[in-house]
């Protein structure tokens, strides 16, 4: 990718000005440029207090380098943080490292995202009044800090876990569930923490910027209820072990709710949102001379759909100089969701993400048009579970598949975005970006 500081010609080096963007709104998200403003002072040294740091998420390691290089180096520093496998950023040159950082799986949780749950809680064990609590969460927590509720197994919660991410379920439905199905989720931890103070600091990868949301909110109040859970489950036919459905339905796995005096005294800081992001990509192409327009970061429903209905506001640009006049950038975000649809006898197993089945429905709905290039990626460099963070999309998309035998219908039928782009050599690979934002769109339209 180009250098932050050099932007390509937009009328020139299109998709390297698309990419440009996103790297921009990627480094806008990370926690070394965001955290100081939000830290709170250490205890003091009078009252013995000592400051513990717990974390979760696909910017855990990165958010705690961000904490290790800001944090007084004589004020005690300790604690643990995990984050997704190959998430862990390069620890810089002559940064002690004073929090431990370990990696578990994201999306399916797995027994080492099982084992840093466990030790989080044994670390809250003893904790004081005059002892600060440090808690960074990010998006991909909820998989990543799992400790399945009484009568679950791990075996359980991974399967749950993958029918909600396979049923087209939207995040905070699916939080809802995981929070009413952990130990730790849903303000548990926090109630764990007691009586310290608890501070925390998050990176918002979820619309509508709700820290209950967040990560399934493990240091935070939730609103949502058993009987919501039930509900979610119900419309999506996911079954549970009997015994836990019971306790659902009586209540027993209830979350600690809004105004609990557990509460009292804790902050959550938002350190980096999706707004703030796709703001940076706005402010660096009108710098290269292109208007921007950003149509919100809150965008969620089905990849493909979402992608259609961009073709067709992009067409209306291109061809009738409306809502908006050429040239310009369209820029979205938020977290939109793909329904994994069954697979045709013989056939392959599709690939991909989000940001990729977002591009096939583009690409399908644009139908070639002249003079719009687009790049939808993930914000932490990984579009589901593959090896890519998105895709990008141009006016001969379409031409160069034909002429390669790809039919963008056949891709579509099997969620298979990464087959399609790789075949074109159209895949955005970034690797880790270790911040976490969710989905960046740019649509260029010249």
């Amino acid at each position: 990718m180009t250098p932050i500081n050099n932007a390509p010609d937009p009328l020139r080096q299109s998709g390297e000005f698309l990419e440009h963007l996103y790297r921009v709104a990627v480094r806008r998200a990370l926690p070394l440029h965001n955290t100081a403003a939000f830290l709170p002072p250490p205890p003091s040294r009078e009252s013995g207090g000592r400051t513990l740091v717990l974390g979760a998420g696909k910017a855990g390691g990165a958010m705690a380098q961000a904490v290790e290089a800001l944090w007084p180096a004589d004020a005690p520093l300790s604690g643990l943080v995990v984050t997704r496998y190959h998430h862990t950023p390069p620890r810089p040159d002559g940064l002690a490292q004073r929090i431990e950082v370990v990696e578990a799986s994201h999306p399916v949780p797995d027994a080492a995202g099982l084992d840093a749950a466990q030790r989080m809680l044994e670390l809250t064990r003893g904790l004081t009044e005059h002892d600060l609590v440090l808690c960074l969460i990010s998006g991909g927590g909820s998989a990543l800090l799992t400790l399945p509720g009484d009568g679950l197994t791990l075996e359980d919660k991974q399967r749950i876990n993958k029918e909600l991410l396979a049923s087209g379920a939207a995040i905070d439905e699916m939080n809802c569930v995981r929070k009413h199905l952990s130990r730790i989720k849903g303000g548990r931890l926090a109630a764990a923490c007691a009586p310290a103070r608890v501070v925390t600091l998050t990176i918002s990868d979820v619309p509508g910027d709700d820290p209950s949301i967040i990560a399934s909110g493990p240091t935070v109040a939730d609103a949502t209820t058993c009987a919501d859970a039930l509900a979610i489950l119900a419309r999506y036919r996911i079954d549970l072990p009997p015994a836990v459905r019971a306790a659902l339905e009586a209540g027993a796995l209830e979350t600690p709710k809004p105004g609990d005096a557990m509460f009292a005294g804790h902050a959550v800081h938002m350190t980096a949102t999706p707004q703030q992001a796709l703001e940076a990509a706005a402010e660096a192409a009108r710098a290269a001379g292109v208007q921007a327009h950003i149509l919100s970061d809150e965008i969620e429903g089905e990849s493909r759909e979402v992608g259609k209905v961009h073709a067709a506001l992009a067409r209306a640009v291109a061809r009738h100089g409306q809502p908006f006049a050429r040239p310009c950038v369209i820029l979205s975000g938020g977290e939109t969701t793909v329904t994994i649809r069954p697979r045709a006898p013989g056939a392959p197993k599709g690939r991909g993400g989000r940001a990729g089945e977002f591009c096939l429905g583009l690409a399908q709905a644009l139908q070639g048009q002249p003079g719009v290039w687009a790049l939808a990626a993930d914000t932490d460099g990984i579009d589901g579970v593959e090896d890519n963070a998105g895709a990008r999309v141009a006016p001969d998309t379409l031409v160069r598949a034909a002429a390669q035998g790809l039919r963008i219908t056949d891709h579509l039928d099997r969620n298979d975005a990464y087959g399609y782009f790789d075949a074109l050599g159209d895949l955005v690979i970034t690797g880790p970006t270790h911040t976490n934002v969710n989905d960046f769109r740019a649509i260029l339209i010249l």
